[in-house]
């Protein structure tokens, strides 16, 4: 991997430019980072209701002191 085509680090970093891979690519991955965090978030929460709702028939839908019935 190349940082550049220079021999010394000193200098201002307009005249050094980008030292990390994939310059240009940053708006692609927040896009990517995004999307993955909401899907996660779906995915989780599908999972979750599944599990709670398998619990509710376990132990006969009875909740906990002080919590609400979720009947849907």
């Amino acid at each position: 991997m190349s940082t550049g085509s220079f021999e010394n680090w000193a200098g201002t970093i307009t005249e050094i430019g980008p030292v990390y891979p994939f310059v240009g690519t940053e708006v692609i991955w927040v896009v990517l980072g995004i999307a993955f965090w909401i899907g996660w978030h779906i995915i989780q929460g599908k999972r979750e209701t599944k599990e709670w709702e398998e619990d509710l028939k376990k132990f006969g839908g009875k909740q906990l002191p002080g919590e609400e019935y979720y009947d849907h």
